[in-house]
């Protein structure tokens, strides 16, 4: 074992250095098909209005409002995509469907369940109001409108949107490319048996979940052995593709742990150790050519806790995304959530509502190898520092990892 060279740094200050660092990807063009949950590169502008037609709200006949009263003679139907070349003159309607263009003349839409029909003549109701139960050009979105903003992550609607205006292809911003290893002659591969003292590694698979989950492509390096050199040879090989490294274990400071040694020459660390539970030993990188390494704890809820917390708003920002934290809402805690002495402590919690609040109950055991405990959770409540903590029925902000 050796002392640790690396001060220990607010949780707050090290998110806010590691963001600081952060490059923002270059655009691409993909797809319409391909948008889906990615971050927009730039403003889209409406380049025709939309509707591009006046487009009938109901099925019923388009009329004067002025043959308010009448009988009228109709000449003809107007349906989707198949509209009618003929102007409705006075004393004339027009049948009309739903999606169906307004026929020239008309200024209004009868609904079908308003009129009396007799063969070819239709008798309307005394009171008509000229604009109602169509949609008039421009309804929606007027032409040269903007209708998305740049970090707009792209959900159906916005896709929907982007294509009723007519974009076959859009400009996103590239997904960060990362290779993901775990470090330590401790682990075997998932299915092995595992040798007297290891363990079968279970944070690479955790961690490819989550990088996905955030958008990254991900390459898998494997385990690589506590020996320098091949631990150097698989990180250079890899950083000649990757954006990203993210490594599990290997950050503590015992004489097998040569993560931070590695990035060091590589590069430049920021952040060595953190003022975090679970996570002290998380370690941050630039590694030139807006290259960037996390170094994670090898303990499973601290890897995980510190991507939610580091990571994954990297990730996010990389990607142009407009918002890259995870939402937080109010909660009211149903335990004491005890503080720790001197570092800000991220509490795993599931949520249920009483009433009009969300009631957060911990998930047992906080130790940072119990999965179990991130395992179903709803949420990470943010614990700081000192004091008695925070007592039973106190109101606190929780980082929604999912809704219950």
């Amino acid at each position: 074992m050796r002392a640790s060279a690396y001060p220990l740094i607010d949780a707050d200050a090290a998110g806010a250095l590691v963001l600081a660092h952060i490059p923002t990807l270059e655009a691409e063009e993909v797809p319409l098909s391909e948008g889906g949950g990615r971050a927009l590169a730039a403003d889209m502008f409406a380049s025709s209005p939309l509707p591009a037609f006046p487009s009938s709200a109901v099925d019923g006949y388009a009329v004067r409002a002025s043959d308010a009263g009448k009988t009228l003679r109709v000449v003809g139907e107007s349906a989707a995509g198949r509209p009618l070349d003929t102007v409705v003159a006075a004393g004339t309607a027009a049948r009309i469907l739903t999606g169906g263009v307004l026929p020239d003349g008309a200024d209004c839409v009868v609904m079908v369940e308003d009129v009396e029909m007799a063969g070819e003549m239709v008798s309307v109701p005394k009171l008509l109001n000229a604009g109602s139960n169509f949609h008039p050009i421009g309804a929606d979105l007027r032409q040269g409108e903007r209708i998305l903003t740049a970090g707009t992550q792209l959900g159906p609607a916005e896709i929907g949107l982007a294509a009723a205006t007519g974009f076959a292809r859009l400009s996103v911003r590239r997904r960060p490319r990362v290779a993901l290893m775990s470090t330590g002659d401790e682990l075997v591969e998932v299915g092995e048996k595992p040798g007297p003292g290891q363990i079968q590694d279970s944070n690479r698979w955790a961690l490819l979940a989550a990088l996905r989950e955030a958008g990254a492509t991900v390459r898998l390096l494997g385990i690589a052995p506590d020996e320098p050199e091949a631990l150097r040879r698989m990180v250079v090989e890899a950083l000649e593709e990757a954006d990203v490294l993210v490594t599990s274990g290997g950050v503590s400071v015992g004489t097998h742990d040569l993560v931070k040694p590695l990035l060091e020459s590589l590069g430049t660390v920021h952040v060595g150790r953190v003022k975090l539970k679970p996570g002290k030993p998380f370690t941050f990188a630039t590694l030139g050519g807006g290259r960037i390494a996390f170094g994670l704890p090898g303990f499973p809820v601290s890897s995980l806790v510190t991507f939610e917390v580091f990571v994954r708003p990297a990730l996010m920002t990389m990607q142009g995304f407009d918002q890259v934290q995870r939402p937080t809402l109010p909660v009211r805690l149903a335990y004491h959530a005890k503080a720790s002495p001197d570092r800000t402590e991220y509490q795993r919690v599931t949520l249920r509502r009483s009433g009009s609040e969300l009631l957060a109950e911990s998930t047992g055991s906080q130790s940072s190898s119990r999965l179990m405990s991130l395992a179903g959770a709803h949420a990470l409540v943010r614990i700081p520092p000192g004091g008695d903590g925070i007592s039973a029925g106190s109101v606190v902000e929780a980082m929604i990892l999912r809704l219950p």
